[in-house]
């Protein structure tokens, strides 16, 4: 009788079309494929977040000096405006003795750009946000400055007074931010700062009209007797003594 159990097929583990066979799941060039893919997706992920650390790095570096700074923008002592008059008069009068004056002025100004001037005067100061971004002015912060005028000033007084004067600031420690010797209309100016800007001076002679001009401002500070409600900056009252060169100069 004929045996009619089906014939056995001798079947390996590796025969080509086994289910365990390296064909059947993509064989080993398919595996080496798919890990070679997925590799460099990862560098490419990796490669993309790493511009983007190196830029959020950049951004940051960028960012945190500037609001370190600006936090610390409205951070001003306490000082009443009478002292801040006080200091902005003696930078003026410091400048006046070594440019080699000797005329006393006067307390204010009878026709400006003309005659002498002695006055002083207060501006606000402002508050640029966190990022430096906005310009509102702080309440009861002020910053006063100094203004003084000659009339009938020579060349020959002038010209070696800023010399000499362009000199001693730099050797005081004082930025010079603009100096010029007799441009084409004949004026010199100079120009300084100190303390990042905070506090300033400036000085003109108008060669044509023999007319020079100075002033010296100082930094910003808030007035211990403001009280809100209270309306203008402060020290916008105040007048000065008559303006001179400092004794002993």
């Amino acid at each position: 009788m004929p045996d009619e159990t089906m014939p056995r097929t001798n079947e390996s583990p590796d025969s080509p079309d086994s289910p365990e066979s390296p064909s059947a799941t993509g064989g080993e060039g398919g595996t080496a494929t798919g890990t070679r893919t997925r590799s460099w997706a990862s560098a490419a992920v990796r490669g993309v977040l790493g511009c983007g650390g190196v830029a959020l790095l950049a951004l940051l570096a960028l960012l945190v000096p500037l609001v370190w700074h600006n936090a610390g923008s409205t951070d001003f002592p306490r000082v009443a405006p009478e002292e801040m008059a006080d200091r902005a008069l003696r930078r003026s009068q410091e400048a006046y003795g070594v440019l080699g004056f000797t005329r006393t002025i006067r307390p204010g100004v009878e026709d400006l750009g003309v005659s002498t001037e002695n006055t002083l005067g207060s501006d606000y100061c402002h508050d640029g946000g966190l990022l430096g971004m906005e310009d509102k002015t702080v309440d009861g912060a002020y910053s006063m400055h100094h203004s003084w005028a000659l009339d009938r000033v020579p060349a020959s007084q002038a010209v070696p007074g800023m010399r000499r004067l362009h000199q001693h600031l730099k050797d005081e420690g004082w930025e010079i931010t603009s100096y010029r010797e007799g441009t084409k209309s004949g004026d010199w100016d100079l120009f300084v700062q100190r303390d990042d800007g905070d506090e300033r001076m400036s000085f003109t002679w108008f060669a044509d009209r023999e007319y020079f001009m100075g002033g010296a401002s100082v930094p910003c500070a808030y007035d211990p007797e403001w009280k809100t409600g209270d309306v203008g900056s402060a020290g916008d009252h105040l007048r000065p003594p008559a303006f001179g060169p400092a004794p002993g100069s």
